[in-house]
């Protein structure tokens, strides 16, 4: 009894074991991998083999998890049917712990754990893991010929274990045999995003918001449509919590288009629409479904809390996709990255920190190396001085990282508020003194 218990808890423990490495190698980026073995981290050199064959490995572990599964799964089974009777209760009793462990150790628990922590997992065991699948290769490829087929239609070469990382990595290819270009690689890779992206990190937050009080007439909507720049509008009631409906400027115009009276005798109540509420960790891919499904163009996000957390339109989420959208009378915007010389450039603040990795790479072949705490938590320039800074950047805030010194710039806007709008990205003492060692070395 006792080594019956003893045997299916290891392997449970093994199969959650298994599931977090395999959790953490299906998510690791092969550019990321090759950068820290230039900058010799331990691992690196045996974790570089394992992403250059990963649908090989990813099948090892998935062997080897199902192994352990099954064995965990008869021996819990052997256990219950010792321990209840009648036998049907011993059954029951292994169908729900067994239901139980499967969802919260293999599910959340490894999972999670391996998407939270996939580089240190994945070096920790990317020897052992070249060593397995060495042992393992031939049944895994046995299994797998075996597979392909008994499937209808035929299978996969390598297995149908390939993942998103993967497809990412082929455009990655694809761009650099010129088969697409660099921007039709972001768009791409831009729509993968779109699933890990919620709502509230486009959204435009409620302090933000520009919105109409639901008793004002139909000709104040109009004066305000023209001095914000958008045409539609939230409609509020008794205050920005209580929002009651969106307002169209196509819907205010075609009601004060022939009145002598500029609109003052019809008030918004009177020709808003109705709003659509969606949670703001709705993520965007699916909100952008739902947003074409219903016809509608603006929805309003509310928080856990019940809250109104800001808005979002579906411009905002093609823009994730194809970069911002500007139309007639938006005001020109200066070009993402700006050369200043001397390894200087003024970049906007949005700019994301792998373009900027890639620029400097290209223009300099400098490998900007940023802490995995860091590119864990931010995703753009501006998020870089945030993050550095410990507040909100202002205009004049600055930093030094990763051999560069940046410096935020802004200026008021509509509002009245100071917004970072570029950042100034100027080498340090360092970023020479490296590059000194570099050729040196060479």
């Amino acid at each position: 009894m006792i080594t019956l218990i003893i045997v299916a808890v290891v392997a449970m423990i093994c199969a959650g074991g298994l599931n977090t490495v395999e959790t953490a190698v299906a998510g690791i980026s092969r550019a990321r991998v090759a950068e820290l073995q230039r900058d010799e981290v331990a691992g690196a050199n045996a974790l570089l083999k394992v992403v250059e064959n990963r649908a090989r490995h990813v099948n090892v572990l998935v062997i080897l998890r199902t192994l352990c599964e099954s064995i965990g799964a008869v021996t819990l089974a052997a256990v219950c049917l010792k321990l209840f009777e009648p036998e049907r209760w011993a059954i029951v009793a292994a169908v729900v712990l067994l239901a139980l462990f499967t969802f919260l150790v293999l599910g959340v628990f490894s999972r999670t754990m391996g998407r939270k922590n996939p580089y240190s997992i994945s070096l920790a065991t990317a020897v052992v893991l070249s060593f397995m699948a060495k042992v393992l290769g031939p049944l895994e490829k046995l299994l797998i010929w075996f597979g392909n087929i008994i499937t209808p239609g035929g299978g996969f070469r390598d297995g149908p274990f390939a993942t998103e990382v993967e497809l990412r990595e082929m455009v990655d290819i694809a761009q650099e045999r010129g088969i697409v270009e660099h921007d039709e690689r972001r768009m791409i890779q831009s729509v993968f995003d779109l699933a890990e992206t919620s709502a509230r990190v486009v959204m435009v937050p409620r302090p933000e918001m520009v919105w109409i009080e639901a008793d004002k007439h139909c000709g104040q909507a109009v004066a305000l449509c023209v001095k914000s720049g958008h045409s539609r509008l939230p409609v509020i009631g008794e205050s920005v919590e209580d929002i009651v409906g969106v307002i169209y400027l196509k819907d205010i115009v075609q009601q004060t288009y022939s009145r002598t009276d500029g609109g003052r005798g019809v008030r918004v109540s009177e020709v808003m629409r109705d709003c659509v509420f969606v949670p703001d960790s709705k993520p965007l891919d699916d909100l952008l479904d739902e947003m074409q499904r219903t016809r509608n163009h603006i929805a309003i996000l509310i928080d856990e809390y019940g809250s109104v957390a800001g808005l979002i339109s579906i411009e905002d989420i093609l823009e994730e996709i194809v970069g911002e959208i500007a139309d007639e009378y938006d005001e020109a915007e200066q070009a993402p990255i700006e050369p200043l010389g001397d390894a200087s450039y003024r970049v906007q603040a949005r700019l994301s920190l792998g373009e900027l990795i890639e620029l400097y790479d290209e223009a300099h072949g400098r490998q900007l190396v940023f802490d995995d705490e860091v590119t864990d938590e931010v995703d753009t320039v501006s998020g870089l001085l945030a993050y550095e800074l410990g507040r909100v950047p202002l205009p004049g805030s600055y930093v030094e990282y990763a051999g560069l010194k940046f410096t935020a710039e802004g200026s008021r806007d509509r509002r009245g508020r100071m917004r970072v709008r570029t950042v100034v990205v100027e080498p340090t003492a360092e970023f020479y003194s490296e590059e000194e060692d570099t050729d040196g070395q060479s």
